[in-house]
């Protein structure tokens, strides 16, 4: 009898350049292994790139020829397996299936709105992507969550059929309010089929928990004929309708694309019955092509990454944390492996897509091979747009721009020889070096020209790749140290096809020692998917408290049943019980938190909490130890071991072979002159196939192959082992950015030093949302944080909220002054007093100083703002509609040391936020009291990180140095605002501009801006601005400061870094006891939410460039509690603000460009705060959101169009006090150019049984019962010239 064939395995990843392909005859042997390389799209010569991989790998395994375009017999292939961005391509080009959503009545809009955010604050043009889906129906069904989370009284219901009321999948108690009519249901679902539509998306509130309703419309779907069905109950079971909503239309959206396409894989072979044809998902797990999902395979092809450099480069002995370094033509994926685990989130958003699954932590930085160079504003930048693959780089002889590649291959670190000959129009040679040099030449004589300097073109060129280099540098410091992980213990695996040029320089920068390249790094993908193993999850919702020794056994009985699910899963695969192995998780987080965590079962399920405590508090800093855990999702995740192959470590291979020190002389393919540090270098260049295990080779040399080159620079060595190239950096301090020549400003180093600045303030931002509490921290992002310089001087701010950003400055640069020479190490600042740089009470500033080590003085200021829940006064949540007077809007703090000498002050915060606030008529102290106090901590704790990574800035590059670059970004902010006026003033012909605008009661805000381009004189003049009125919209002088730094920083129209030179060339002229200056103790609670954003509409049509956005904020609060001022009883409660978005207005042409239609639904201008999710709202509150949708025809009509607001519409289910805080609702939005206004905003109380209709005015509070409704109609933008096009 025969010997049994060997069967074949064959690995593909199709990527968006190219296809890669690892073929292996059987053996299992690496040496064995067939690589192919093509590009994915050329039709020329073939239909589909991976079956031509398989076809020619099918042609070397058989020795023979096999004729293109004939079915491929694959009877002698065990596996195929794939890796492919089709979904992700058809996410970004929108060409996926025609597909409908259909949703619970009230919320067709939901995807539309989304959180409400936009998505960069400084673009006025404000551009949202287009939805998935072609149309929207809704239902007439509604579930909700009997008992809430914020419940005073803890009180549980039991489910009861005849309160019609169930117990659902996550153990929540749910209200069935209406059941679907399924004839109506039918009609509704007939009408989208015969549109054309065969697939849907079915995406019903609360649906994670009771999916009744679902799986009613799904019957009903399949009987009216659709071909494709997502429900979001299955493709992503877990509270978020937004999240689960978006997650079942992008499935609906792209899985029909994926299963076409798996079909003409299977049209194009033949024999296959006996093979396995697996995908590779965005978790890092093969699944069975059939069960192969759009929503799953985003990341298909950087998860094969990930699994690929996890396989070949962790060792289990040392359990050195790895960090993924993959940099392609377009991007560069970051990612980080450690203790032999994939990490995992579970919600992303790529493409405008909110995915809801289990994925990789894969963070993309829009930096790769092709990233085009730019030189603007005296600054040098790198992306984020691409040049692509076609034209591509200039080296490309497609008429490319300058690229990070053509900086690379003029510095010498690219290698032609080694370069496939595949460009010009035969296609047959080699990179264009003279178009590369002739480009970089004239682009160094226009900034020396301009900067008036001597710059050489390599050092121009290595600028472009410093500055690239630290793009990519940010997002590792991100996944390492906002996780609470050390960036300098990792081990960097760098792959890609750009890779190699970089990842030295960006490990010396991360203060990482050591760079792995495997043997197969630009093909490493591939060879993940080749190694990886197939997966089975299965999960469920649950809300179970863990700490109940009952809910253990509930839980243990669950992880059986899961398992069961996936084991026989795996068993009708084909599997034996033998290669599976079982993780088991629980989605955790603190009562009363948003923010859980997954937490795998190490031994049993009485481990969990303390793994809990310990993550969290690795991650975020504290654990409570007293505080209920909750159990959010109960997760299985099944793994069958493919053992297709096992690799030395690279540990094993270092001891293994000798180290050989390479003779360049006799074995240097040749010479060549590269660039380091501005200086040529005659450099040998090695091919890697042909060096011996074991040699090392020190730098400066380069070691390259057909498809990969590793630039070895100064000061580090390279080790040829079997499976990898290992690296070491001799000197392992981060990289010194200072330059020679200390006099000059160097624009690569300011670049540079913006950056880190600014990514500074970020991390603070990471670790102040990671230690918060609160919803308003933690969910709304309604927060900020900045680096001052030592007199208050705003260096550097992360992206956060625009009405803080300004006022921050003026209330930094007043306490310092208050405070100068008293402050010692430990010491930190509290504030939120009006007088002092303050917006509003609730928006408590923490100010942390730095101290010079030398001399003891301080040396910056850094700072983080938090909007708290209630800091006391007459109403729930502290924003007050009624107010007249200070103290009636919660604790006003002057300044205080919150902590002194590195001892927080509790006791001063609860007297403070307290007992002090109580004191007054009518008031009571916080209601929230120990929110405050763990936000106020979250604050502490941010700060303290941004003192940290001040310290290390100044210990890496010197106090100087970090000081004069901090002085010079300032400079060039200030230099790029005076270039923005001269273009307005010639732009339009004008030095003098006037405006003026009316708030609801009357009050007039007038503007008059004065420009004198010689002189560099701006004056910003608000004579003729009402007084002072006896209420809260008051605006302390630091809110307009905010919101003219705001205007301008949006006409500069290009990305900056916002600090206190962008103001430095204004000067602004406030009349004193005007509404924008009020005097001491008054009111000024709406001033920060209302009267700025009426401030910035009047700079922006002052200017001409844009008509009036809502002008608003649409504060809404409601809750429970505090103090009785009748009794002086104190009791508990709840309080709840949101605000809420409307229309942005229509934009002007000017000197910036065209002009635009204004966006629906967005918050505008000075605030970006998040909507809390639906699910999440009604889980937490005694409410009921019966519609969130877009209020068709309130934007202004136009040439240009304003934006649409918003419609939504809360019923009560038990007596609350609620408040709104709005404008708009007398003096419309205004029109520009003969544009039309914006609708007006109303706000209607629905009151009892009758449902009696009320309009309670712009600002009311109101003591709403059960059943009453209070409905917010926000206004929308104004409109820009005619339409019929002649400009008024």
């Amino acid at each position: 009898m025969a010997a049994e064939h060997p069967r074949w395995r064959i690995a593909i990843d199709r990527g968006g350049t190219f296809t890669d392909c690892i073929g292996n005859p059987g053996t299992g042997k690496q040496e064995d292994d067939v690589i192919i390389k093509l590009l994915s799209v050329d039709p020329k010569n073939y239909a589909d790139a991976p079956l031509e991989g398989i076809r020619r790998i099918l042609e070397k395994f058989e020795n023979k020829k096999i004729p293109r375009g004939s079915r491929l017999d694959i009877a002698n292939v065990e596996s195929i397996r794939m890796g492919t961005t089709l979904a992700t391509n058809c996410a970004l080009e929108r060409n996926g299936e025609r597909c409908a959503f259909v949703t619970t009545r009230g919320f067709k809009d939901s995807i539309l709105i989304g959180d409400q955010t936009r998505p960069d604050i400084f673009d006025l043009h404000i551009t949202k992507p287009d939805p998935l889906y072609d149309s929207v129906i809704e239902i007439d069904e509604r579930v909700t969550l009997e008992d809430f989370s914020e419940d005073p009284e803890e009180f549980h219901s039991v489910g009861d059929s005849r309160e019609n009321t169930v117990i659902g999948k996550s153990g929540e108690v749910v209200k069935i309010i209406q059941v679907p009519n399924e004839d109506q249901v039918r009609d509704r679902l007939k009408t989208i089929y015969d549109s054309g539509i065969r697939s849907i998306a079915v995406g019903l509130l609360h649906s994670f928990t009771y999916p009744v309703h679902e799986q009613i419309l799904l019957k009903i779907a399949k009987d009216v004929g659709f071909e494709h069905i997502s429900l979001s109950s299955e493709v992503s079971p877990m509270i978020k309708f937004i999240s689960r909503a978006h997650s079942a239309i992008a499935d609906a959206y792209l899985t029909p694309v994926i299963k076409r396409y798996l079909d003409s894989i299977y049209q194009g072979l033949m024999n296959f019955e006996n093979t396995n044809i697996q995908f590779m998902q965005s978790d890092g797990g093969l699944v069975d092509g059939h069960k192969f999902s759009g929503l799953k395979s985003i990341l298909s092809g950087p998860a094969g990454g990930v699994v690929g450099y996890s396989r070949t480069c962790f060792d289990k002995t040392n359990n050195i944390a790895l960090l993924g370094f993959d940099m392609g033509g377009t991007s560069t994926d970051v990612s980080r492996y450690s203790d032999g685990k994939l990490e995992h989130v579970f919600e992303t958003k790529t493409a405008g897509i909110v995915i809801q699954s289990p994925q990789l932590d894969i963070n993309t930085v829009a930096a790769g091979g092709s990233s085009r160079l730019f030189w603007k504003n005296g600054l040098f930048r790198v992306g984020p747009e691409s040049a692509t693959a076609d034209p591509g780089p200039a080296a490309y002889r497609k008429g490319g721009p300058l690229t990070i590649t053509d900086a690379n291959l003029f510095l010498g670190r690219l290698v032609p020889e080694f370069f496939p000959k595949i460009f010009g129009p035969q296609e047959n040679e080699t990179l264009d070096l003279a178009r590369t040099e002739e480009l970089i030449l004239k682009l160094t004589k226009t900034i020396n020209a301009e900067i008036k300097s001597e710059m050489t073109p390599d050092e121009i060129a290595e600028g472009f790749i410093k500055v690239a280099n630290e793009s990519m540098a940010r997002p590792i410091r991100a996944i390492t140290e906002s996780k609470g992980h050390i960036v300098s213990q990792h081990i960097l695996v760098t792959f890609g096809g750009a890779g190699g040029q970089h990842a030295v320089d960006v490990a010396r920068s991360l203060g990482i020692h050591v760079v792995l390249a495997h043997r197969y790094s630009s093909v490493l993908s591939a060879y993940g998917i080749f190694l990886a193993d197939v997966v089975e999850e299965r999960q469920e919702p649950c809300s179970l408290i863990l700490n109940a020794q009952s809910n253990l056994d509930i839980i243990r009985l669950k992880f059986e049943q899961l398992s069961k699910q996936t084991t026989n899963a795996f068993l009708r695969q084909g599997f034996p019980s033998s290669s599976l192995s079982h993780e088991a998780y629980l989605n955790l987080r603190y009562e009363g938190t948003e923010t859980g965590l997954m937490v795998l079962r190490k031994s049993g399920e009485e481990e969990f909490a303390s793994s809990f405590h310990a993550m969290h508090k690795k991650e975020f800093g504290f654990a409570f130890d007293n505080r209920k855990i909750i159990v959010d999702d109960i997760r299985v995740r099944t793994t069958a071991n493919s053992n297709v192959r096992s690799e030395e470590t690279v540990d094993e291979q270092l001891r293994k072979y000798p180290r050989k020190l390479v003779s360049a002389s006799e074995e240097a393919s040749f010479f060549k002159m590269v660039s380091f540090g501005g200086k040529r270098v005659n450099t040998p260049v090695y091919r890697i196939e042909e060096m011996h295990y074991g040699t090392v080779v020190s730098g400066p040399s380069i070691l390259a192959d057909g498809t990969q080159t590793n630039v070895i620079p100064p000061g580090a060595e390279a080790t040829v082992l079997r499976s990898h190239i290992y690296i070491s950096l001799l000197d392992n301090n981060p990289e010194n950015l200072t330059r020679l020549d200390k006099n000059k400003i160097d624009p690569i180093l300011l670049s540079i030093y913006g950056n880190r600045f600014m990514e500074i303030a970020v991390q603070m931002g990471t670790q102040l949302r990671k230690t918060a509490v609160s919803t308003n921290v933690k969910e709304r992002l309604d927060f900020s944080c900045a680096i001052f310089g030592p007199d208050g001087a705003l260096v550097a701010n992360a992206p956060h909220i625009p009405v803080h950003l300004g006022s921050m400055s003026t209330c930094i640069s007043m306490q310092a002054a208050l405070w100068k020479g008293q402050l010692e190490p430990g010491d930190v600042i509290v504030t939120n007093h009006p007088e002092m740089g303050g917006t509003h009470l609730p928006d408590i500033t923490v100010i942390s100083p730095t101290f010079s080590k030398e001399t003891g003085e301080i040396t910056f200021y850094v700072a983080s703002r938090a909007h708290h829940a209630d800091i006391g006064g007459i109403l729930p949540g502290s924003i007050p509609p009624n107010s007249t007077q200070l103290y009636e809007e919660g604790a006003a703090i002057y300044s205080e040391l919150i902590v002194k000498r590195g001892e927080f002050q509790e006791d001063l915060i609860t007297h403070l936020l307290y007992e002090e606030p109580a004191k007054h008529p009518g008031c009571s102290g916080s209601r929230r009291l120990s929110d405050n106090i763990s936000d106020l901590r979250a604050q502490i704790a941010a700060n303290n990180k941004g003192v940290l990574l001040v310290n290390k800035l100044i210990d890496e590059q010197g106090f100087n140095v970090v000081v004069r670059y901090m002085a010079a970004i300032q400079d060039n902010a200030s230099d790029t605002i005076k270039k923005m006026l001269r273009k307005m003033v010639s732009h339009f012909g004008s030095t003098e501009y006037t405006g003026e605008d009316y708030m609801d009661d009357g009050t007039v805000i007038k503007l008059k801006v004065t420009m004198d381009v010689d002189k560099e004189s701006y004056v910003f003049d608000f004579d003729g601005t009402s007084p002072q009125v006896y209420a809260n919209t008051n605006a302390p002088e630091a809110i307009t400061h905010s919101a003219v730094l705001y205007c301008l920083r949006c006409l500069v129209g290009e990305n900056i870094p916002l600090n206190q030179g962008c103001l430095r060339p204004i000067t602004i002229k406030i009349p004193k006891g005007s509404i924008l200056s009020p005097t001491n103790g008054a009111a000024v609670v709406g001033g920060n939410v209302l009267t700025s954003q009426r401030i910035t509409d009047v700079v922006l049509k002052t200017f001409k460039v844009m008509a009036d956005s809502q002008g608003d904020c649409n504060n809404f609060t409601f809750g429970t509690g505090g103090t009785d001022v009748h009794t002086g009883k104190v009791s508990k409660g709840f309080g709840y603000y949101e605000t809420i978005c409307g229309g942005h207005g229509a934009g002007a042409p000017s000197w910036r460009g065209p002009g635009w239609n204004g966006a629906d639904a967005v918050h505008t201008n000075m605030t970006n705060t998040r909507m809390t999710d639906v699910e999440v709202f009604e889980r937490r509150y005694p409410v009921l959101l019966i519609n969130f949708s877009i209020r068709k025809g309130s934007g202004g009509e136009g040439k240009y169009s304003g934006g649409n607001g918003v419609i939504r519409d809360i019923m009560f289910r038990e007596s609350v006090q609620a408040s709104i805080l709005s404008e708009r609702r007398a003096v419309a939005p205004h029109g520009l150019n003969g544009g039309k206004d914006g609708s007006r905003g109303m706000n209607l109380w629905i009151r009892g049984a009758d449902e009696n209709v009320i309009n309670i005015g712009s600002k009311s509070s109101v003591q709403v019962k059960p059943g009453d409704r209070i409905i917010i109609m926000t206004p929308g933008g104004g409109g820009w010239g005619k339409r019929d096009g002649n400009v008024a």
